[in-house]
């Protein structure tokens, strides 16, 4: 979690990077309401930084001219790179606190000369990204001490919803930190099953390092096993469907993470847990083989109304010859 302190100088660090900005723009920036930014201001004339405020409902912030900061250099190369990681972390929404996100790309714009800093907010206007968000954001502190604990193989007590929203207590030997299909998870030996698992982040309400070292298992590939684990969690009820065509056929239809595969008499079963099922029907739709749903219903249910839709869509599109 950040501190007041790093607060404090992430809107220092806004407010040399533009010559004048406005108590929104730094709200949006730090993710914290304006009345908020109003406290920071004022925190920081109170301890001598020579900050302009106007007054008004759109009022604005500026720093009194020739008061800096002594920057951190970068080659011009290094600042766009920078900037573009920045952007990506962003975009996947990264378990981190966003006025820390916002303090950083603040500092690098700083440092940057005319040209480069061109570079860079043409960049940043350009890019656009369309990503998978998960609806539920990540405590970022629970990130640091996972993050730190696996830094430093140290088991982990945590407090955890399971997937049918049931409370339960965890101590873990956590192994890493994976991205996944727009959410994040952690992988490692859960002491209460006897066995590695797999972990929402966004479902883990507290994490306590117990001071107790662990060995990380050689040769272990922690994304391959939360690939697999997502197509086949306990408990957790399965979409299986049954396609009517070859493994090879199959495997270059969907990319791996996507789910199992599994080569029957009758052709290949898709198996992953039963989520985002609007989603995993458009996908069934663009599939160049005969397929059969053998669940859930919701599945075949959503996949129809679909189909439907698609026809009532042709039906009232107007084809122009000529």
């Amino acid at each position: 979690m950040v501190s007041g302190t790093a607060r404090l100088l992430t809107v220092l660090e806004l407010l040399q990077s533009r010559e004048v900005m406005t108590g929104s723009e730094i709200a949006a920036r730090m993710n914290v309401d304006v009345r908020s930014v109003r406290r920071y201001i004022q925190a920081l004339q109170e301890m001598g930084i020579p900050v302009d405020a106007e007054r008004g409902r759109y009022g604005a912030y500026r720093l009194d001219r020739g008061f800096r900061l002594p920057p951190m250099m970068f080659t011009e190369e290094e600042a766009v790179a920078l900037t573009l990681g920045l952007m990506v972390m962003r975009a996947l929404r990264f378990p981190v606190d966003q006025a820390g996100v916002a303090g950083a790309q603040a500092k690098i714009e700083r440092v940057m000369p005319q040209a480069a800093l061109d570079r860079s907010r043409s960049i940043q206007s350009a890019l656009h990204f369309s990503t998978v968000h998960a609806p539920v954001p990540v405590d970022s502190h629970v990130v640091q001490v996972l993050a730190t604990a696996i830094s430093q193989r140290l088991r982990v007590q945590i407090a955890y919803r399971t997937w049918n929203d049931e409370p339960s207590r965890r101590t873990i030997d956590p192994y890493g930190i994976v991205f996944q299909d727009g959410w994040w998870y952690v992988s490692g030996f859960c002491h209460l099953r006897q066995n590695v698992r797999t972990f929402r982040l966004d479902r883990i309400q507290s994490a306590q390092p117990s001071g107790i070292t662990f060995a990380y298992p050689t040769d272990f590939d922690i994304v391959g096993h939360v690939v697999t684990s997502l197509s086949d969690s306990p408990g957790m009820p399965s979409i299986e469907v049954l396609f009517k065509a070859s493994l090879d056929e199959a495997r270059r239809a969907l990319p791996p993470e996507l789910g199992s595969l599994e080569v029957i008499e009758e052709g290949v079963i898709f198996r992953r847990p039963a989520y985002r099922l609007e989603w995993v029907a458009a996908l069934l739709l663009t599939l160049p083989f005969p397929i059969h749903i053998v669940q859930p219903p919701e599945l075949h249910d959503i996949l129809r109304s679909l189909a439907e839709k698609a026809a009532a869509l042709l039906d009232t599109t107007i084809i122009h010859e000529e």
